[in-house]
């Protein structure tokens, strides 16, 4: 795990967040959102060469997993979608998360004079999922958004038949053999959000649950 020597570990409010501050000011804010059993120290990883424009914050979800690690939605007995169509989770399972970090960045943003009309936003797996439902559901706060090995919460057709995104750019990176996430599931979000209007770049790499070599260039060029 790579973690910047230019970041900070802080509480603020009920969170704990790792952050690194912009360079200079006025500075673009990022949201990085981990997957199931990760923490605030999982996401550095994608943004190693990122530009330092970015005020970038990393929150750890809020409910424990076994035998470590946070997920972002009441753990369920099968957390993945593949083992059990039961357990897919649905846009209602990530509504408080989405809705809590939406008033987070607007909170930490007033005293640090961040301007938080929009930021954007990349997660892994759960944390892709939970990205999903911040810019269904928020699309007026999120200005670009970076999907990686992720997928559409069950639930979102209709909210997606609603929901006009007019051009909105979303970043979607999957691994042809993910074990985990199956390509057919970001393939078919693919289709969903640019029939609502989206704006998405998408990548595929011959790799399992992670990000591949050309998704890793693909990510750093559109957040550049």
């Amino acid at each position: 795990m790579q973690i910047p020597n230019n970041t900070e570990l802080i509480s603020f409010q009920n969170w704990t967040l790792r952050v690194r501050r912009a360079a200079q000011q006025p500075a673009r804010l990022l949201l990085l959102l981990h997957g199931w059993t990760g923490d605030e120290n999982s996401m550095w990883i994608f943004t190693r060469n990122f530009s330092l424009d970015y005020w970038t914050i990393a929150p750890r979800a809020p409910y424990p997993t076994e035998p470590n690690g946070y997920s972002w939605r009441l753990p369920h007995a099968s957390p993945m979608p593949h083992l059990l169509a039961a357990s897919w989770p649905s846009l209602e399972d990530f509504r408080p998360a989405a809705d809590s970090l939406v008033a987070l960045m607007d909170d930490y943003a007033s005293p640090n004079q961040l301007d938080v009309r929009q930021f954007d936003v990349i997660g892994f797996s759960q944390g892709a999922a939970l990205t999903n439902a911040i810019a269904l559901l928020h699309p007026d706060h999120v200005r670009r958004a970076g999907v990686l090995s992720g997928f559409l919460p069950a639930g979102t057709e209709s909210v997606l038949e609603n929901c006009a995104l007019n051009g909105k750019p979303f970043f979607v990176a999957h691994g042809t053999l993910d074990d985990k996430v199956r390509i057919e599931y970001a393939r078919r979000s693919v289709e969903m959000l640019e029939r609502a209007g989206a704006r998405v770049v998408y990548c595929e790499d011959e790799i399992g649950h992670k990000l591949g070599v050309n998704g890793f260039r693909a990510l750093e060029d559109y957040f550049a």
